[in-house]
């Protein structure tokens, strides 16, 4: 939306949809100066107060005039001329709306009203209408519908017509001075910017041709597509039907060929059918029952246009007919692995080819019989090995420059191994190396690139340096990305990436070429504003989402004035632009500076001086001047009801005519929704009943797992029952009982049942015995042992005793031989020291005594505790 001071003079009360016009300004006032009028006092007369009235809307008028002289004089450019005579054009969506209805009458009515197939040409028209949807690829710059233009036929991109012709020339030079030796004599072709498309240099285009190819120079017209003559396309449509384009001239691909034409099936059976051309082919689904080459079987599909090869199999022989065996009927021609074997015509020799049917080949040793070097002719026949004739060999060696030194011999000669000067590839460098090798040096190549860029670098060049294979890197058009291809001459192709330009509010996103961003203009958004208002007004009127500051406050000023009881009826003034006071120069050698403007808020003008009169809407009996005597508009709003029933007229009090109605009711639907509906009315403001709400509910189901979306009128107008089988998912609930096992109810309200039927085992106490009870009987049942159980553990007990006894005796037995060896060699150590001292003696023996009762007593409380504990365990297992 354009700022206020472009709409040249529209920017004030356009909330009144067009109705009211105001007069232009007879004569001009200093822009700062105040009215006398203003000074006067408030009781004036009737003349006096219309004087004010008059000089206050001047005053307005003259600095609206101001700023628009000020603005077009320092800012407009031709090129913001022409961006803002593209958008004048295009804002008008019912113009817009009229464009596409012309363009695609002729094919609707073909196919009765159906676009199915004006999806893809729809799109290309709907950017050519969209403020800087359409971008040349080569110049990121905005393609408008005043410049020359050229359509690709492969991608159907607009690019600049000067820009594609540059684009050919400098493809065409690059690629011929790179990979031609004969620069300038073979004709190369040059590829599409965006899809790679090519086309000969006698494709390159030099007139500006519109869509169809028509009309050159096709003129600019409002009411037409940009760049398209008018005129029905016709041309010839993919795939070729022999029939032509319907649609008016226009941008993309055709759409699929809307006519009707009578077909048969595709087997050929069914009689014909009306068909659409572009959907020609159709089935009559009876068996196809044509016979397949094999001559053998018939097709058993259902009706098709051309049958496969035969899916059966049969026995068949081979090309010499010694073999049958299954094979596919597809494939009846085969070879064994046997070899002919067939007399030759000499006589003497058989065929060795394999399998086959044709004629057996001649004999290969009956012609041209020679020695193995070629020098000697021999007329023995093809049963006789021809001899070496002992010369010289001669014959040349794969060097291409000396002979085979060996005697007439059989097989390959050997390799080349006389030493000659060779020169290296590069040609630097000599050296003696056998002839059969190729010499190489170690010098780098310091020659340039076909990129003109980097080094070649190679061992040994020969001078063909190969294309470089290092990365380009170079900064794009965009400015944001670099070049990922391999170094390359001249300029880089453009960026392929896409960036987003969006509104203020940024519900609206338009998709524009990497480095466009910074120029393309936001698009237009059919989102409300959202901005708060300057003024005293709690909101402005709503208008659509805008660039730039939101336009003037349209909206009644309705404060109230000074000295009376009315309010001021004035459009809102709190934000006028005013000329700011000029500074005064100093002296000549000063330039005058611009006048600067600022918005200001004026005052209310005065009440005027009424006289006793009724208003057009006969809400009150006012008084109003006297020289406007009659009916007059007392700036209240109407408030007669509307179409819709629901609400008043808002409109400032103005006469009901046949030219001059009250306002259409623009607001929405506001009546109270079904109890339980969150839904607003979708229809506008209307009267009588509501439609049934058509939108869903989301609703968590009982267990809180699955969301479901339940049709709004089918929840509210549900009852309890009814909502408890809406609201589940019909799947097993997944909560846990309070023994552990799942409960096996559908997803359901509520806590799960207390009984759980699920099967549990009980055991008696030996756990010899066990039953399958439910979960929920499981703590009132137990199982109790019998007698068998009983005589069960009875004799393991006895057994475990017995067991036990044996153990405490076999321990005893084993601590007593213990004992009386440890006394055997105390006994033998007493006798080994006679030889100390009687003191000594008597002193060990006395120990030896205590230490042999001391380790009997240890032994014996040792096993007592063992024999206790293996009794303990055993009494209570």
């Amino acid at each position: 939306m354009e700022p206020a001071w472009r709409h040249h003079g529209r920017g004030r009360g356009r909330g009144d949809g067009g109705q009211r016009s105001r007069p232009q300004p007879k004569e001009k006032e200093r822009p700062g100066a105040v009215p006398q009028s203003f000074k006067k006092s408030p009781t004036q007369t009737p003349a006096t107060a219309v004087s004010v009235e008059s000089r206050f809307e001047e005053i307005r008028k003259s600095n609206l005039a101001a700023a628009q002289r000020l603005v077009e004089s320092g800012f407009s450019s031709s090129s913001s001329d022409e961006d803002d005579d593209d958008d004048d054009v295009e804002s008008k969506d019912g113009k817009k709306g009229q464009i596409l209805a012309s363009t695609f009458t002729s094919y609707n009515q073909q196919t009765g009203g159906d676009s199915a197939g004006l999806q893809r040409t729809g799109q290309y028209l709907n950017e050519l209408f969209q403020s800087g949807a359409l971008t040349c690829l080569i110049c990121i710059g905005s393609v408008k519908r005043t410049q020359p233009v050229w359509s690709c036929s492969g991608c159907f991109s607009l690019f600049h017509l000067p820009c594609v012709q540059k684009w050919a020339r400098d493809s065409v030079f690059l690629v011929s001075s790179v990979t031609d030796e004969d620069f300038g004599q073979k004709q190369l072709p040059w590829p599409c910017p965006k899809c790679r498309t090519e086309y000969p240099p006698s494709a390159t285009p030099n007139r500006y041709l519109c869509y169809c190819g028509k009309v050159q120079d096709p003129p600019s017209d409002p009411w037409l597509v940009p760049h398209s003559c008018g005129s029905i396309c016709e041309k010839k449509l993919k795939p070729d039907c022999g029939h032509t384009c319907l649609l008016l001239c226009h941008p993309g691909p055709c759409p699929p060929c809307p006519k009707m034409v009578s077909v048969t099936c595709l087997c050929g059976k069914a009689k014909p059918l009306p068909r659409r051309c572009s959907n020609k082919p159709w089935s009559c689904q009876q068996v196809c029952a044509k016979v397949l080459p094999c001559k053998q079987h018939t097709c058993s599909q259902l009706c098709h246009s051309e049958c496969q090869p035969c899916p059966r199999v049969s026995v068949q022989s081979c090309e010499c007919g010694r073999e049958r065996r299954e094979r596919p009927c597809a494939e009846p021609l085969w070879n064994c692995t046997q070899v002919c074997g067939r007399p030759l015509s000499c006589g003497n020799h058989t065929c060795e080819e394999v399998c086959h049917s044709a004629p057996c080949p001649p004999c290969p040793r009956a012609v041209n019989r020679t020695c193995p070097c070629g020098k000697t002719k021999s007329s023995a026949g093809c049963a006789e090995d021809v001899l070496p004739c002992g010369d010289t060999c001669d014959q040349p060696l794969t060097c291409g420059k000396h002979t085979c030194s060996r005697r007439c011999h059989r097989g390959n000669c050997e390799t080349c191994r006389q030493e000659v000067d060779k020169e290296c590839r590069c040609g630097k460098h000599r050296k003696l190396m056998p002839c059969h090798k190729e010499y190489l040096c170690d010098s780098k190549c310091s020659k340039t690139r076909s990129c003109q860029r980097h080094q070649c670098r190679r061992k040994c060049c020969p001078g063909e340096c190969p294309p470089c294979d290092q990365n380009c890197g170079r900064s794009l058009g965009c400015r944001n990305h670099k070049c990922p291809s391999v170094c390359h001459q001249g300029a880089c192709y453009p960026c392929p990436e896409t960036v987003e330009v969006s509104c203020s509010c940024g519900k609206t996103v338009l998709v524009v070429p990497c480095g466009r961003e910074r120029t393309t203009k936001p698009p237009r958004c059919k989102e409300f504003c959202r901005r708060p208002p300057e003024c005293h007004h709690p909101a402005l009127q709503p208008h659509r989402c805008h660039p730039g500051p939101c336009p003037a406050c349209a909206l009644p000023c309705d404060q109230p004035l000074t000295g009376c009881e009315h309010h001021c009826p004035r459009p809102c003034h709190d934000r006028v632009l005013v000329q700011s006071q000029q500074v005064q120069l100093a002296g000549p050698w000063e330039q005058p500076s611009k006048p600067a403007f600022e918005k200001k808020a004026l005052p209310c003008p005065p009440c005027q001086v009424p006289i006793p009169t009724s208003c057009f809407g006969e809400h009150e009996v006012s008084p109003v001047p006297c020289h406007r005597r009659g009916p007059f508009s007392c700036g209240r709003q109407c408030g007669r009801p509307l179409t819709c029933t629901n609400h008043h007229c808002s409109r400032e009090c103005h006469v009901v005519a046949p030219g001059n109605k009250c306002e259409e009711c623009e607001l929405g639907c506001s009546k109270p929704r079904p109890p339980g509906c969150p839904h607003s009315c979708p229809r506008p403001c209307h009267s009588g009943t509501c439609p049934s709400c058509t939108q869903t509910v989301r609703q968590r189901c009982h267990c809180k797992i699955s969301s479901l979306y339940i049709p709004c009128t089918d929840w509210t107008s549900a009852d309890d029952e009814t909502k408890i089988k809406l609201t589940s998912c019909n799947n097993q609930c997944p909560k846990e009982l309070r023994c552990g096992h799942r409960c096996r109810l559908l997803c359901h309200p509520g806590d799960c049942e207390a009984q759980c039927v699920h099967k549990v085992k009980l055991r008696c106490p030996c756990r010899r015995i066990k039953k399958e009870v439910q979960c929920h009987l499981s703590a009132q049942s137990q199982l109790q042992c019998d007698d068998t159980c009983k005589e069960q553990q009875r004799k393991a007990t006895q057994v475990k005793e017995a067991e036990l006894k044996a153990a405490q005796e076999e321990e005893l037995r084993k601590q007593q031989e213990e004992l009386e060896a440890f006394e055997r060699r105390l006994k033998g150590a007493g006798r080994r020291n006679k030889r100390k001292r009687k003191g000594e003696e008597s002193g060990d023996e006395g120990r030896g005594l205590w230490a042999r009762r001391g380790l009997s007593l240890v032994l014996l409380s040792v096993g007592g505790a063992l024999l206790a504990a293996a009794y303990f365990y055993l009494t209570n297992t």
